[in-house]
């Protein structure tokens, strides 16, 4: 993925081999460690040819084969949910400067004076958007609550389903912007074309959107996962959230999701209660303003917008000081 949308910025890319050695079986084992060898052999050429003053890595195990090759070159690492994984752990071994999302991310790295707490990178027209010119955007109604719903690019099936399965009383007390990802896409929109009249005007659904700063201004409230995104954009918009970590991966979401949640930003849904919860959480949240507003305090109190420069000026300072 991240192939097409670096060659669709008109940035020049590079592959190198690589594979995962975490949790495989042994069977796979041989076979992707030499994948990583040639990629240690495909980075040193590249690096030959190019010549880098700084490398800059956020994690991934398709980042191993290039720390390896260029340990001798300064190096700046980006961590952006609180718990690093494996190949950030590994990565943060060759780096010069480790760069943090979050101050809890602190405990998780032996070498503290290597530490600096930036935020979370965000696009620049992320923030473009007003209130009111995200309710104009929408056509929603200034005097009902506006719940945003996402999932990711590809979506998440189980919030899709609660949403599907409580939506007429959903749009009873709030107005639904309903960002599906495209596994769902075919479910929901049959299920939109299905809503009685009087409330078909209070449900917005799309598989993805590119103003995704338009949804993230319009709302009172946010329903989705807890990947890392979530501890950038919902403190810029002091948005207070529901977070639903994904169940089937290591814990890192359920670790930002409880990042938010000490901080009185978030309340923490399990997925394997979406279904019996989703509905009675939400109408309580939105009912209650004070609550609300004291949520998006402490959320807003999280934001650093200004990590992107912060990360920028870490780079800078790394190529400077490397040697002629």
């Amino acid at each position: 993925m991240e192939e097409q949308l670096v060659k669709r910025a008109g940035i020049p890319y590079r592959s190198i081999p690589a594979a995962g050695v975490h949790g495989v079986g042994l069977r796979t084992l041989p076979a992707n460690m030499l994948k990583l060898a040639r990629g240690v052999t495909a980075s040193r050429r590249i690096l030959r040819e190019f010549k880098p003053d700084a490398l800059f890595f956020t994690g991934g195990y398709i980042a191993a084969p290039m720390a390896v090759a260029g340990y001798n070159i300064p190096t700046l690492l980006y961590v952006p949910d609180v718990e690093p994984g494996l190949a950030l752990k590994f990565l943060s071994r060759f780096a010069d400067v480790v760069t943090l999302t979050a101050p809890a991310s602190r405990k998780y790295f032996s070498r503290p004076r290597r530490l600096v707490v930036t935020g979370y990178p965000l696009r620049a027209d992320l923030r473009n958007w007003s209130r009111a010119q995200a309710v104009h955007h929408f056509g929603l109604d200034a005097s009902l609550s506006t719940l945003l719903i996402t999932g990711g690019s590809k979506g998440a099936r189980s919030i899709n389903t609660a949403v599907l399965q409580n939506l007429k009383e959903l749009l009873g007390f709030a107005q639904v912007i309903h960002i599906s990802g495209s596994l769902d896409w075919d479910v929901v929109e049959k299920a939109a074309q299905e809503i009685p009249a009087q409330l078909k005007s209070r449900y917005h659904a799309m598989p993805y959107l590119h103003e995704m700063g338009a949804a993230l201004a319009a709302a009172d409230l946010v329903l989705s996962r807890a990947g890392a995104s979530t501890l950038g954009e919902y403190p810029v918009f002091g948005l207070p959230a529901v977070l639903v970590p994904y169940p089937y991966a290591w814990r890192y979401q359920k670790v930002n999701a409880d990042f938010l949640v000490e901080q009185n930003a978030a309340l923490l849904l399990q997925d394997e209660a979406l279904q019996e919860k989703f509905l009675s959480t939400v109408k309580e949240l939105l009912s209650d303003g004070n609550r609300l507003k004291s949520m998006s305090a402490a959320m807003k109190n999280l934001s650093l917008p200004n990590a992107a420069n912060e990360i920028a000026s870490q780079l800078v300072k790394l190529a400077g000081d490397a040697p002629l």
